[in-house]
């Protein structure tokens, strides 16, 4: 009598078979979810912003304006740092804010913030409209 010899193979049918469930599943409940979608914040009550202030215009095309004393005039990227940097010569401690349109990339907002504060330019922040009641 001969002995039989034992097979030492792993049995992947079963596996497969859970992995071919899951699939199944992922592609029935895939249309199902919802995407997030994120709005710009809006405030109720802002504080009134500093009348001294320097501010960074966004337009909806990403074209950067700096508006000092009520005269406004438009930069390239390159110019803005240095524009400010002039403003606040006399005064560092002039804040320096951001105003972007609400249709602009929140992407181009941070750009702006992210080249002004690697300029060290000190007392950034965002100018918010307060929502209509």
């Amino acid at each position: 009598m001969r002995q039989r010899r034992l097979k030492n193979e792993i049995n992947v049918v079963p596996y497969i078979d859970v992995m071919l469930v899951l699939l199944v599943i992922f592609m029935v409940t895939a249309p199902m979810m919802t995407t997030a979608s994120i709005d710009v914040p809006s405030v109720g009550k802002a504080a009134q912003a500093p009348a001294e202030a320097l501010q960074v215009n966004i337009d909806a095309n990403e074209a950067l304006s700096l508006m000092d004393k009520g005269l406004k005039s438009p930069l390239g990227r390159d110019e803005l740092a240095q524009a400010i940097i002039n403003a606040q010569r006399k005064d560092p401690e002039r804040p320096v804010l951001i105003v972007g349109h609400k249709d602009v990339k929140y992407e181009a907002v941070l750009r702006v913030m992210d080249e002004l504060q690697r300029q060290q330019v000190k007392r950034i922040g965002l100018l918010v409209q307060p929502t209509g009641k």
